[in-house]
């Protein structure tokens, strides 16, 4: 008999339809073990307690975050990883290529077991394997309250967003391993080529290259916000001013004032941070 997948999900964010999702997710496959979690830290303890339980491969369902808490606690333990991106995101499913929506199709990916090696990176005490902001886009985060959230839903962030561009910046200074300093007001770091809405922010970028795509954006005035934006958005970035673009396997981050930083869309700290590349590359199952 094949081997049981235990997957891992959070009722909570699918509302009431928690219990239908559930029953789909059972209805493929006998071999899928649904470990449904309360909160990050349940979370956190059920993928720790499968690690130890020696599984080659664990699903996951969720968003960005959901799925950046089961990368950290599986990387050291080399175990596969199946995604069913249900988040309001899914940059790292996109990114990959995972069908959207389509949660049959997902599980068909795991049973197909076409796998890819993947970049983890390190920001402080934290990780990321799509995405990370410095300044910014951790503000707007930080800013974006839960009720905004539930009333708003994605306009919420833009909302925070004016709001933010309006604020005094931040001086932050970006270091990479050359150790020349860029200076700016914000800083947005790619692993992967997509940020936001599927925005392909990091035309140079790959996921297995070992190297992070650093943006360092010199204001942030709503004005200047807006520039950037479309710059980005017509593909026009190399033409935008004030926007420079390194790569580099690892940089430090530092600033005037602490500043928050996030990975994944979820806020991890404050400056001063160093980004590194993890030992370990994830194994993560792809169209």
């Amino acid at each position: 008999m094949s081997e049981k997948i235990p997957l891992i999900f959070n009722p909570s964010a699918h509302a009431e339809k928690g219990k239908q999702f559930a029953d789909k997710l059972r209805s493929f496959s006998d071999r899928i073990e649904l470990y449904e979690t309360k909160d990050h830290s349940h979370l956190k303890e059920i993928a720790n307690g499968l690690v130890s339980q020696s599984y080659s491969k664990i699903a996951v369902a969720g968003g960005d975050g959901t799925i950046n808490a089961v990368i950290e606690s599986i990387l050291s333990a080399d175990i596969e990883l199946g995604i069913f991106p249900t988040g309001t995101m899914n940059l790292f499913a996109r990114e990959i290529g995972l069908p959207l929506n389509n949660l049959k199709e997902c599980w068909e990916v795991i049973k197909q077991g076409k796998k890819n090696k993947v970049d983890v990176f390190k920001a402080g005490d934290s990780i990321f394997v799509q995405v990370a902001g410095v300044g910014y886009d951790a503000k707007i985060i930080e800013e974006t309250s839960w009720e905004n959230k539930k009333k708003f839903g994605r306009f919420s962030y833009l909302i925070s967003a004016f709001s933010v561009a309006n604020q005094d910046p931040p001086v932050i200074k970006v270091i990479p391993e050359s150790g020349e300093i860029i200076e700016g007001a914000f800083v947005l770091i790619g692993n992967g080529a997509l940020y936001g809405p599927a925005l392909k922010l990091f035309p140079e970028a790959s996921n297995d290259d070992r190297l992070l795509d650093v943006m360092v954006f010199k204001n942030q005035s709503p004005t200047d916000i807006l520039r950037y934006v479309s710059g980005i958005t017509f593909g026009r970035m190399e033409k935008t001013k004030g926007i420079e673009y390194v790569k580099a396997s690892r940089i430090r981050v530092e600033s005037d004032t602490e500043v928050p930083f996030e990975v994944d869309g979820e806020l991890a700290g404050v400056t001063p941070v160093e980004f590194v590349p993890c030992d370990k590359q994830l194994t993560v199952f792809v169209p």
